[in-house]
């Protein structure tokens, strides 16, 4: 029988854009479209800057546009820097429910500058994004987001996977060089959780997704000149799942591949902080809307939510703001002394805002016993006291932008021109291009209206 990889690998490469239904492709223009967008929004950002100067020292004049700049790096390294861009911000999308896959920040950033070297069309673009998508997503599946319990950061084990597969697709790899792919990707795996305990350092966790787009090209051009690597890497001793995971469940790597669409799953954040502050956000939100009140008249918030949650997001003291938005409580404070669906209501230090950091402090989080049934981890409930001795409630499952409360293309454009607002009238020039990219014939075409 043949290994999983290879399985994995004969689908990616056998997929054709006629294979693909439509809303699928619709909801991969999507995934693309919104990429691109948080992508521009995080290349004028300070760590992000850090990324694009090493990017530039050494990656020579090559044909890959590091987004949202005027500069073109060799194509590992503008993945490199495009992966850390659309994870700068907390607002690149993922799955629901969540198997540690950031399809945008890992899938997309290799596809992009690839696709600019082989002058790939935009039909080649979808069809890599879907196989890269769907294979990504079952090994998040299997993992069962064990990884994240021993401290790994999942999107950066699972990324050089789905990112191997995407280049190694625009480079016309056969079965056996994306094997070696995958066989070389694990060997790419890296992303800690150290920044979560520490209180500090979060800038790195940009860098996960970043590492993990250019390590995917890195093992599809080498398996394009002939290095191997394991073809057992899936499932073999001291391979991806000995290593990183407990008790995978192997079963999901093949569950309904090519009919079962995981690309259909992809989830859309409005607000810039972690995936499992989404819902909390918005409960919050909805209730300071209805009801009129603010931070200043909060007494205390009791959330009730996940596992995961109460192990790695109850952080009450930050020094960074990635550690801000990874933090529910601090994400919490936000909304409630400033609005969360402004990207600066997150980036104006809101860990020295006293105001902010106190209520961080007064907010009780404790496990929702609904969030332990399948497919309901992200369900919240949220009570707000107030110091008048009012009280309001909220319940949510989801927010929108997740599948099972998706968004329009009108709130995708809306979220994308406000992204990109730093490239003036380019921006919706660049907008109607994506809307259409299965109808670009080369995708340098993008190359102008993404550039500042």
């Amino acid at each position: 029988m043949s290994s999983l990889s290879r399985q994995l690998a004969q689908f990616s490469r056998d997929l054709r854009y006629e294979d693909i239904p439509g809303d699928i492709v619709a909801a991969a223009r999507n995934a693309i479209l919104d990429t691109i967008g948080v992508m521009v929004f995080g290349s004028s950002l300070p760590w992000s800057r850090i990324v694009i100067e090493y990017a530039t020292l050494y990656g020579g004049i090559g044909a890959s546009t590091i987004i949202g700049t005027e500069f073109k790096v060799s194509t590992p390294l503008a993945a490199l820097a495009n992966g850390t861009l659309a994870h700068a911000f907390e607002m690149d999308n993922l799955r629901q429910p969540s198997a540690g896959v950031h399809h945008g920040s890992t899938i997309v950033p290799a596809l992009l500058a690839m696709a600019e070297e082989r002058r790939s069309s935009g039909k080649d673009l979808i069809t890599a994004f879907v196989a890269a998508s769907e294979v990504m997503s079952r090994i998040g599946l299997a993992a069962d987001n064990s990884a994240e319990k021993i401290g790994f950061h999942s999107p950066g084990l699972t990324g050089p996977f789905g990112s191997a597969l995407a280049a190694g697709r625009l480079l016309g790899l056969n079965i056996d060089q994306l094997t070696n792919a995958f066989g070389i990707s694990g060997s790419l795996c890296s992303g800690l959780l150290a920044f979560s305990k520490a209180g500090n350092g979060g800038m790195v966790k940009r860098l996960h997704t970043g590492r993990a787009s250019e390590g995917g090209v890195l093992a599809a051009r080498l398996a394009a000149g002939g290095f191997q690597g394991p073809e057992v890497v899936l499932e073999g001793k001291f391979g991806f799942f000995d290593a990183f995971t407990r008790d995978p469940k192997m079963e999901a790597l093949l569950a309904g591949l090519g009919t079962v669409w995981e690309t259909a799953r992809i989830c859309t954040k409005r607000y810039p902080c972690h995936i499992t502050a989404q819902t909390p956000v918005r409960a919050l939100d909805e209730l300071k809307t209805v009801h009129g009140f603010g931070g200043d008249d909060i007494a205390e918030i009791d959330v009730a939510s996940s596992e995961k949650v109460l192990s790695h997001h109850n952080i009450t003291k930050a020094n960074d703001i990635t550690t801000v938005q990874y933090s529910l409580p601090f994400c919490l404070g936000i909304a409630a002394y400033r609005d969360p669906n402004d990207p600066n209501s997150f980036l104006d230090s809101p860990h020295k805002d006293a105001g902010i950091v106190q209520l961080a402090q007064r907010v009780k989080v404790s496990l929702n016993e609904e969030s332990l049934k399948p497919g309901s981890a992200w369900a919240t409930q949220l009570r707000v006291v107030l110091k008048d001795g009012r009280e309001f409630s909220n319940e949510r499952r989801d927010f929108r932008g997740a599948p099972s409360d998706p968004m329009s293309d009108a709130e995708y454009d809306e979220k994308f021109l406000t992204m990109t607002a730093t490239l003036g009238d380019r921006a919706k020039n660049l907008l109607g291009l994506l809307r259409q990219v299965e109808n670009i014939a080369d995708m340098q075409a993008l190359e102008f209206a993404a550039r500042a």
